[in-house]
């Protein structure tokens, strides 16, 4: 049997590594599946946990108000050595590219255990953009062991940068699998109701005849002069097409907040409402029966 802990932290992390973990279940015979979260993003994380059933066996909880690269760094690498030192597993599984993703594949190294890398392969060949992304899965990539590329390109990165082809597996992205997941409850008539009635209630919204644009865009490396103009990008958007209403599901943070609320609030179409849960996301109705 192969024991293998899958450490991750954030909410895409677990979007993405929740097919493999459910999967991993299945051949309870084949596999021991430990699962680990530092929880560097906390609530965000939660909501994906909880919709796809997940119960971490180790949950290091590390998120703290106004924790910065350093703090998440600190706490995650003594706490993730912790646990890696009572599991000796076989292989340590990361996703992606987040601190924990670095942080988790580091502490397996010093403890000289396999690393498998899913979503290996993305690159911008700008270390600072997205920032701290692009260096956390670079070297990220020169620890693991077995990577595990969503695309040919992803592919060819890897081999661009002399790892070698036999550690190489081109599987697609699991992102695809998990909204696949998510999507098969909007069949559920009741469930769909449901969120008609949320966005009309909370919200205001309401979709009848409406062409809709749903915004995402919280970037780090865009905090600033070009975050400005992707709001009076969709300030101009929204002016100049009325049969178009926006939906903003606003990040919490405060270098979002504040360009958005300044430029975008007093639009007519557009809609600047609280972040949404993963599930709500990904199944915003696209029509609301009268």
């Amino acid at each position: 049997m192969i024991k293998i802990i899958t450490i991750f932290g954030t909410r895409p992390e677990a979007i993405k590594l929740a097919p493999v973990i459910k999967e991993l279940g299945k051949y309870p015979e084949k596999f021991e599946s430990v699962v680990c979260v530092t929880a560097q993003h906390r609530e965000m994380l939660d909501q994906v946990l909880s919709l796809f059933e997940i119960i971490p066996d180790y949950d290091l909880n590390i998120m703290e108000n106004d924790q910065s690269l350093f703090d998440v760094t600190a706490k995650g690498l003594i706490g993730i050595k912790e646990v890696l030192e009572k599991e000796r597993t076989d292989i340590v599984l990361v996703q992606g590219d987040t601190t924990t993703t670095f942080i988790a594949s580091l502490v397996a190294f010093y403890l000289k255990i396999p690393v498998g890398h899913v979503e290996a392969g993305l690159r911008t060949k700008d270390k600072y953009r997205p920032f701290p992304e692009e260096i956390n899965r670079r070297l990220t990539s020169h620890i693991a062991d077995l990577h595990f590329a969503p695309t040919e390109r992803a592919r060819r990165n890897l081999l661009s940068e002399g790892i070698s082809e036999d550690e190489i597996f081109v599987t697609g992205n699991t992102v695809i699998d998990a909204l696949l997941m998510t999507v098969e409850k909007q069949k559920d008539k009741r469930i769909q109701k449901e969120l008609e009635r949320r966005f009309r209630n909370e919200y205001g919204i309401s979709f009848d005849n409406q062409k809709v644009i749903l915004v995402t865009g919280h970037r780090r490396e865009s905090f600033g002069k070009e975050f400005e103009n992707i709001c009076s990008g969709l300030k101009k958007i929204a002016q100049n097409n009325h049969d178009v209403q926006i939906i903003y599901p606003v990040h919490l943070n405060p270098n979002v907040q504040k360009p958005v609320r300044k430029i975008l609030s007093n639009v007519e179409n557009i809609y600047l409402i609280n972040p949404l849960d993963y599930f709500s996301f990904y199944n915003t109705p696209q029509k609301l029966d009268s």
